[in-house]
């Protein structure tokens, strides 16, 4: 693969980002299928012009990502707008101890970061991502097939916020908050991801947040289990 510029990537701590699907690495840790991997609900909002395909490709990408770390993800994909017919069912609820909630967004409103920051996290629910930005760096690259996975790896990141805090960027793995080449390189290979103490703590944490999970979801959403 043809690798171009790259630039300079900064996350916003404050708060606060693949690999080709279908690829596979033996010799990485997942969980086993049928374990008792914790769970975690995540409900998406898209207020961008990301296409279905691209989303579902970003999910699959980050739960992929998540499953390396020893967790399960749910994916609820929420309407969005006044026009959207129908019950919203768990989508209209208040977060539940297991719900995390991400916004697709398509770019800040304001260019103070230009497309150095692809999402920010305030925790410990709410997760947003940019995906004009993500687009943009795939465009740069003259791989369109980039954008889902760069998306993936920012909602991998940013969610990462939501169950390790917000000051948890690190030296190494998806959780750096400078990524140049070399990271590049590692994301496009699916060898960025959370390290075995980032795994450990997060699996601690949505355990956690499972004990106080109250009731089942409801109907009358389009959900997509991670597998």
């Amino acid at each position: 693969m043809k690798m171009q510029r790259f630039a300079k990537v900064r996350f916003v701590a404050l708060l606060g980002s693949v690999w080709i699907a279908g690829l596979a690495f033996p010799g990485m840790a997942f969980s086993a299928e049928g374990d008792a991997s914790p769970t975690i609900t995540v409900q998406i909002y898209n207020y961008s012009l990301a296409s279905p395909r691209v989303l579902a490709g970003a999910e699959r990408e980050a739960g992929r990502i998540l499953r390396m770390a020893g967790l399960r993800a749910v994916w609820l994909e929420c309407p969005v707008g006044p026009s959207t017919p129908g019950p919203l069912g768990h989508c209209e609820k208040v977060p539940e101890a297991t719900d995390l909630r991400l916004r697709v967004l398509g770019a800040p409103l304001t260019n103070k970061f230009q497309d150095t920051v692809f999402g920010f996290a305030v925790h410990p629910v709410l997760a947003s991502v940019y995906y004009e930005y993500a687009a943009r760096r795939a465009k740069s690259d003259d791989a369109y097939f980039e954008a889902p996975i760069i998306l993936g790896c920012a909602i991998a990141h940013e969610l990462g916020h939501l169950l390790l805090g917000t000051n948890s960027h690190s030296d190494a793995g998806i959780m750096q908050p400078r990524w140049e080449s070399n990271q590049f390189r590692q994301l496009m290979i699916g060898n960025l991801v959370f390290t075995t103490e980032q795994s450990k703590l997060m699996q601690e944490q949505a355990r956690t947040r499972m004990g106080l999970q109250m009731g089942n979801s409801d109907p009358g959403f389009i959900s997509r289990a991670d597998k």
